[in-house]
């Protein structure tokens, strides 16, 4: 088994299992990123959207008012079973479902209007290999939409956010800081169109057990909490019980077109 291979099937096993409660997730279900990208889609109007890396289908549901046809993809086929049975549950007929890996979408060149992706790329074991491969499916004059945490420029701060995040949930790759994000869209041929930056609290008990994390884990990352120097508990805002606040960001940006 490569070792892509056996990331996906970690990703798989995390993720799979917790289908349901990723469909029901207060954080995932709302926010001002996914107002913004639904925002961004009804002016578009599409006329056939790729939601990559759907997890619990948000992005797909919010879409799918706005745009012909929704094709929700996942690496796991227990979240694309519970995203279509939400899916048929809110009467959203044009939303379909497709598995697959970001890194190798089985879609032709130019085949969608608009591609999005939200909270999902810090999972990909190639992050700029998918967005290449958003770009290739992307129509000329196409939308992109591009929504995840990510990392703080200073070192001490990415370090504390990677090792957390992974001691949450081992599936976990990096999250990326804005000046990589842009890199990232622009090698794969993409014009950035606006960069939104918001900060987004977390609830700690709600957070681990989103995701089942091992109480040895979760013990080790309250230690670690704890540990880190006053900058660190400040910036991230970390609070007695463990709660905290992290970045975000969603990225637009469009396809040239001939």
């Amino acid at each position: 088994m490569s070792q892509t291979a056996t990331h996906e099937a970690l990703v798989t096993s995390q993720f799979g299992p917790q289908a349901a409660a990723y469909v029901l997730s207060s954080v995932h279900a709302r926010g001002e990123d996914l107002a913004a990208m639904a925002r961004a889609i009804a002016e578009r109007g599409p006329a056939r959207l790729l939601d990559m890396g759907c997890g619990g289908g948000h992005v797909s549901f919010a879409a799918a008012p706005h745009a012909g046809e929704v094709v929700a993809y996942d690496l796991s086929d227990q979240m694309l079973g519970a995203v279509e049975a939400e899916a048929a549950r809110r009467g959203l007929a044009n939303v379909v479902t497709r598995q697959g890996s970001a890194e190798a979408l089985p879609f032709a060149d130019a085949s969608f209007a608009a591609v999005a992706t939200r909270y999902s790329v810090h999972h990909w074991g190639n992050a700029a290999r998918g967005v290449a491969e958003a770009a290739r499916v992307l129509e000329p004059g196409g939308l992109a939409l591009f929504a995840d945490v990510i990392a703080p420029a200073d070192p001490l701060l990415d370090t504390f956010l990677q090792s957390f995040e992974l001691l949450r949930d081992t599936s976990h790759v990096r999250n990326y800081s804005a000046a990589h994000w842009r890199g990232m869209v622009e090698a794969a041929g993409l014009e950035v169109v606006s960069v939104a930056f918001a900060r987004l609290p977390l609830d700690f008990v709600a957070w681990i057990a989103r995701i089942n994390t091992p109480p040895h884990f979760a013990s080790a990352i309250r230690a670690l909490q704890d540990a880190m120097a006053t900058r660190v508990r400040d910036y991230f805002e970390i609070d007695a019980a463990g709660n905290f606040v992290i970045d975000t960001m969603v990225l637009t940006a469009q396809k040239p077109s001939r």
